[in-house]
């Protein structure tokens, strides 16, 4: 299973497009999305955060090896492939979490006895990467038709050494970080579906992250909708 790169993908050309530029009230960086632009994934996107963009292509619901095959529910399965080099320990643990964000969302038990997969290709990584990767997989599961209880994104948060925070780090803000705290939410009620964290923070600091992630989740919901709508008003 392969994410092919589009021979000529030119932006704008029925492949829903769509840019957001940074927020003033939530302090995201400018992000962009492009849908549909591989041919053989049954869906695929292409996510960017500031400099930081991942390729997803989704394959399935279809045929899965019967060692893997679950009698009452779709195995779904994520590979995350670096910018350069094989997949590493790091790639692994991103793997798992994208994996247990997708199972809590997508409604596997109406495609019993198939395969989903996510494969997740790793542009450029300047910064919030798991953030970005969760979100290439949700428009990539949409683009797919994959049946969901509700979309999903990834919100990075840091926290440097006086404790101020900041959203969607940057590579260099992420190296000078304190802790870096990653979330995934759902639509509906920004329910916590994942969380991944790393360094040394309060549950006070917690609490406060988690509440602005939560906060900054409606503008990326929002970006999805205006996307999606602005897609399917062209065709």
């Amino acid at each position: 299973m392969e994410v092919e790169k589009p021979a000529d993908a030119e932006v704008g050309a029925d492949t829903g497009t769509e840019c957001c530029p940074r927020s003033p009230a939530c302090s995201l960086r400018h992000f962009a999305c492009e849908q549909n632009l591989l041919s053989r994934p049954d869906g695929s996107a292409s996510f960017l955060q500031g400099d930081t963009s991942v390729l997803a292509g989704v394959y399935g619901p279809a045929e899965v090896k019967v060692s893997k095959e679950i009698f009452n529910k779709a195995t779904l399965e994520v590979i995350l492939r670096p910018k350069i080099g094989l997949p590493g320990v790091a790639e692994k643990s991103r793997e798992r979490l994208i994996r247990n964000t997708c199972e809590a969302v997508v409604l596997g038990a109406l495609h019993p006895r198939t395969s989903i997969t996510v494969v997740l290709q790793v542009v450029s990584d300047a910064g919030s990467l798991l953030a970005c990767c969760l979100n290439a997989a949700c428009m990539a599961l949409v683009d797919a038709g994959v049946p969901m209880r509700a979309l999903f994104c990834g919100i990075s948060c840091a926290l440097d050494s006086d404790g101020t925070l900041v959203l969607d780090p940057t590579a260099k803000q992420e190296q000078e970080a304190r802790a870096i705290l990653t979330f995934a939410l759902d639509s509906v009620e920004q329910k916590l579906l994942m969380s991944s964290t790393k360094g040394l923070y309060s549950d006070a600091e917690l609490q406060q992250c988690l509440a602005a992630a939560q906060a900054a989740s409606q503008h990326v919901f929002r970006f999805y909708r205006e996307s999606l709508q602005r897609r399917h008003s062209k065709s």
